[in-house]
């Protein structure tokens, strides 16, 4: 599908929407086009919530946000996701705090359709003082001193939809990734839908000679969606760099809530479609974000003679 195509078929207002990328891979793409066709109401759950969850919250189209980290990602703050949390302005954002290591189980509790997923980290935390949805519960086995012991849960994330970006996929949907992989795979099979976006397709002779590469395999796929630079400002191990320079100017812009209305109208309204945001940014923009090659070794997977 486009993108255009997949956010008009899965994505509803109301709807709770998973969009992973830890750091690399970042959906930023079918964030742009969420916001475009005007959603509204969402719950975003987003592990490392960030520039794309500052831009969409700037756009109205979230609601409440689940998370365990927000910020620029080591280069400022989140203009819009501070105001909106320090002084509900423009309205308040119903915030729901987690560690990573609770998100991650939030997401495996959701693939694996358990109730709840146990963990140890929030023992002495002060998050369960602000979150009421982390709760201990009585083991049934005994603990080290042969008594049962208590233990923090978290409950599952099932998404209406997961998005998350990758290097590429066939027309299966059997999807491939490395470099930093992030929780995209369980996010997607914690989902009831799954779109995944790439930077190419590739014939399934590609897919095949590499098995190993695939995190996501095409049954647990909705839709494919190619995107080249999607990801941008983040980054595609062996197609593109990080944009730090974005990266830097978004808490300036972000700071200056009508600087920050006029970029969504330039870069977001004011584009079609990701390929002419990718198309504003210019080949000089483009030729610095450039990488070389750093290739693997190969790996003989053997065949039967």
């Amino acid at each position: 599908m486009s993108m255009r195509e997949a956010v008009a078929s899965f994505v509803r207002d109301g709807d709770t929407v998973a969009l992973e990328g830890f750091t690399h891979l970042i959906p930023t793409a079918a964030g742009h086009e969420i916001i475009r066709q005007g959603r509204r109401g969402l719950t975003v759950v987003r592990m490392t919530a960030d520039i794309v969850v500052d831009q969409m919250l700037a756009a109205g189209c979230v609601a409440k946000l689940v998370s365990s980290f927000v910020g620029n990602s080591s280069a400022g703050s989140l203009g819009e996701l501070r105001r909106r949390i320090e002084r509900a302005d423009p309205e308040p954002l119903t915030f729901e705090e987690y560690s990573h290591h609770g998100m991650l189980c939030r997401y495996l509790a959701g693939a694996q359709r358990l109730p709840f997923y146990p963990l140890r980290s929030y023992a002495g935390s002060d998050l369960p003082a602000v979150n009421p949805a982390l709760r201990k519960v009585t083991s049934p086995y005994p603990g080290p001193d042969g008594r049962p012991e208590q233990v923090y849960v978290v409950p599952p994330v099932n998404p209406d939809v997961t998005i998350v970006h990758a290097q590429r996929a066939d027309r299966r949907g059997n999807t491939q990734v490395w470099g930093l992989t992030g929780v995209q795979a369980e996010a997607v099979y914690a989902a009831r839908t799954a779109v995944v976006v790439v930077e190419e397709l590739v014939d399934d002779d590609v897919v095949r000679s590499d098995p190993n590469r695939t995190l996501v395999p095409a049954h647990a796929v909705d839709a494919v969606v190619v995107c080249p630079r999607g990801a941008h400002p983040s980054f595609a191990q062996g197609y593109y760099d990080r944009d730090n320079a974005f990266y830097r100017a978004w808490s300036h812009i972000s700071k200056d809530p009508a600087r920050l209305q006029a970029w969504l109208d330039e870069w977001v309204h004011g584009t079609r479609d990701h390929a002419e945001y990718v198309a504003r940014l210019g080949e000089q923009r483009r030729s610095e974000l450039a990488v070389g090659e750093a290739l693997s070794v190969p790996v003989n997977y053997g065949r039967r003679l």
